[in-house]
């Protein structure tokens, strides 16, 4: 295959803003991609425009009452819809278009038309909740690919290696036995929630996994939590399919977080990972990070690692 990985973004349809300051802003998904090149992939990639997801896709996920009240939270103008989550008129199609992102590249993968599939969009959404949007996110793209492959039958597994615990995603699958839940996270911070003791709820017991880390946590702690814990989990749940939500703000240059990893640790967090599931069964879904350099390397180090290649630039 010439071009192994397949990335579904596009940037210039991107209409998602908030006011200037914000650190969820549209250079984000440009520092992203710059990653492809840094890491002289651009070769073995191909891009590709996401499709927008439909309303009924979403509601996959989603309380269709929340689906109306965004967009026509959009159509009228957009606002805050909390302190740290905005909408402007074009944030609606830009967030049906990154659940399109997530659901185009598992087709992909299925249909074998790729090894890899990175998508790269924004705003995140590991933190909109069955019913709410927050922290950033306005729709769960992540949570909305995985329960359209968990109504196939397939037995999914989410790790989520974002710095921020993904309340939404453990919102939406805690009752669900389909979908096995796995958080890596900093603790304290926001949203205060993704605690060891919260484990699934009575339908789906044992199928949520939450590791909690101090400030200054390093890539070697990462490691062994994968080695001996999140990969013998994934395996005894019979993981057929992986979606990674891949924040980057666990990055030791994020400026909202403290853990201190590096951009190779993600590469070798990938590299686990990968092996857990079959070939072209693994889909990689950007969400946080918030240093553009960071970004870059990261985004690179990942992809690179996941069609056999070395590129660690720290």
């Amino acid at each position: 295959m010439d071009q192994p990985i397949a990335v579904f973004a596009a940037a210039e349809l991107d209409e998602h803003y908030a006011p200037e300051g914000h650190p969820e802003r549209p250079g984000r998904l440009d520092a992203s991609l710059s990653g492809i090149g840094a890491a002289e992939l651009g070769d073995a990639v191909r891009m590709v425009e996401p499709r927008l997801a439909t309303e009924a896709e979403l509601g996959r996920a989603h309380d269709p009452r929340l689906i109306e009240k965004v967009r026509e939270f959009c159509e009228g103008g957009g606002g805050s819809i909390d302190p740290d989550t905005y909408a402007a008129p074009g944030s609606w199609t830009t967030a049906q278009r990154a659940a399109g992102a997530v659901l185009d590249a598992v087709d992909a993968l299925r249909s074998g038309e790729c090894d890899v599939a990175f998508a790269a969009s924004r705003p995140p959404g590991h933190h909109a909740e069955y019913d709410q949007s927050m922290g950033f996110c306005l729709f769960n793209s992540v949570a909305v690919a995985a329960r359209e492959l968990a109504e196939r039958g397939e037995r999914v597994a989410i790790v989520d290696w974002d710095v921020h615990h993904g309340n939404g995603t453990q919102d939406i699958f805690y009752d669900d036995p389909t979908v096995l839940y796995v958080s890596t996270h900093q603790t304290p911070l926001y949203p205060g929630t993704g605690r060891l003791t919260e484990t699934g709820g009575e339908g789906a017991p044992f199928t949520n996994l939450n590791m909690p880390f101090p400030p200054g946590t390093r890539g070697d702690v990462y490691r062994r939590a994968v080695d001996e814990v999140i990969a013998p989990v994934i395996e005894r749940f019979g993981a057929t399919w992986l979606i990674v939500s891949a924040g980057f703000d666990g990055h030791r240059n994020d400026p909202l977080a403290g853990l201190q990893l590096t951009s190779a640790d993600f590469a070798d967090l990938a590299d686990r990972l990968r092996q857990l599931v079959p070939e072209r069964r693994l889909v990689v879904g950007l969400e946080g990070g918030y240093d553009f350099d960071a970004l870059r390397m990261s985004t690179g180090a990942t992809l690179s690692a996941l069609v056999g290649e070395d590129y660690r630039p720290e």
